[in-house]
């Protein structure tokens, strides 16, 4: 591995300089930090992260090297990574491999060494931005030509990039993981625009055979598999560049087929039914964003990682009459959750799968249950 000077260089100018490690040229994306104290492993395999720079708070990173079982997705989205200091030994629990290892093999442009506290501060002030990481051999004039090039966040479509390009279930035949532990319910399909493989883990987990399509399956596509219901997934980019995916959601809800969805799928459901999204200055990423269930008061502490969101009308989602606000983030009051008034559809912004992050909003994976429950409870009156 490599060692030597290197630099991140941000669109606006400003440089924070560091040691390098990867590949001889440079490599570009949005600058983005995320708070989360430990799961690097997760992070780097969230292709929510797709073409971004990553800048992690926490300052020591690989104290337990990386584990096979960690990693969301089958490879790393993000164009670089960003740490203090980076632990070549590991000290707690098996590893597979060291977090340096893993960077090497995968290829990852990582600066070990920056400041990443004055990288946080300044891109909070002056908002996510487009940068490039380098070594110092590449001269800055080009490394900003680099960046200048990338296209910016907004408007770009993303995940049918990072989605499957063909369908497949889960858990993989023959893998091991054994039957879920419960059995007998139907089947629930994955609408992937980026899916993190521990939101399908705990879908199967409850007893449901789960069917992974590409985000860009139609309507007919996933209605002729006869879902019980349809989890729309996290992904990267701008929702409004999806193309095609609100026609399609609102299809696939007048169907009446139960539609759950996260972080990007609560971003392209909310545009189904009307609403819009906006961009936040520097977005929400981390492990400790609390955010408060209006019907029942509860707050939970969740993990999220997110640059839109959906645009609320005081106590409403504007341009969305059918939908109703159940969560909102206590931080910024950004809209956090909602619920169709007539049509069994829910989403969240944050990540209930809790990977990385904390477990108190895993029991949204359980709404499938409960539509499940409430239409044996209305055929039974009958």
């Amino acid at each position: 591995m490599i060692q030597r000077p290197g630099y991140l260089l941000l669109e606006d100018g400003r440089r924070f300089d560091g040691t390098y490690i990867g590949r001889d040229d440079p490599s570009s994306g949005e600058a983005v930090f995320t708070t989360v104290m430990a799961g690097y492993h997760e992070v780097l395999t969230d292709p929510s992260f797709a073409r971004q720079i990553v800048v992690m708070t926490a300052p020591m990173q690989g104290v337990y090297g990386v584990r096979d079982a960690d990693a969301q997705a089958r490879r790393s989205w993000v164009s670089g990574f960003v740490v203090r200091h980076l632990s070549t030994c590991t000290g707690s629990g098996p590893a597979d491999a060291t977090l340096p290892e893993y960077l090497a093999a995968s290829g990852i442009p990582t600066l070990t060494g920056a400041d990443t506290r004055a990288i946080t501060r300044h891109i909070r002030d002056a908002g996510a931005t487009r940068a490039a990481i380098a070594h110092v051999g590449v001269p800055a004039a080009t490394a900003m030509e680099q960046l200048t090039s990338e296209p910016p966040m907004r408007g770009r479509d993303l995940a049918t990039t990072v989605c499957t390009q063909t369908a497949f279930d889960w858990p993989p035949a023959g893998s091991g993981d054994g039957p879920p532990l419960e059995t007998g319910r139907g089947l629930i399909v994955c609408l992937d625009y980026g899916v993190k493989l521990r939101s399908l883990d705990l879908i199967a987990l409850a007893g449901y055979r789960v069917r992974v399509v590409p985000g860009t399956a139609s309507a007919e596509d996933v209605r002729r598999l006869n879902p019980e219901g349809v989890f729309v997934s996290n992904g990267p980019g701008d929702p409004d560049a999806v193309p095609g995916a609100p026609e399609k959601l609102r299809a696939i809800s007048e169907a009446g087929i139960p539609l759950f969805g996260i972080c990007l799928g609560h971003q392209l459901l909310a545009r189904a039914f009307g609403a819009s999204n906006f961009k936040l200055p520097y977005g929400h990423r981390g492990g400790n964003h609390p955010v408060l269930d209006r019907a029942s008061g509860t707050v939970e502490i969740t993990s999220q990682n997110h640059g839109f969101a959906v645009a609320a009308g005081g106590d409403s989602i504007a341009g969305a009459p059918e939908l109703e606000i159940t969560h909102h983030n206590l931080n910024d009051g950004t809209v956090e959750g909602f619920r169709h008034r007539e049509l069994p559809v829910f989403a969240v912004q944050y990540h209930p799968e809790a990977a990385p992050g904390p477990h108190d909003s895993r029991i949204a994976f359980d709404w499938f249950d409960s539509v499940r429950q409430e239409r044996e409870r209305s055929e039974e009156s009958v």
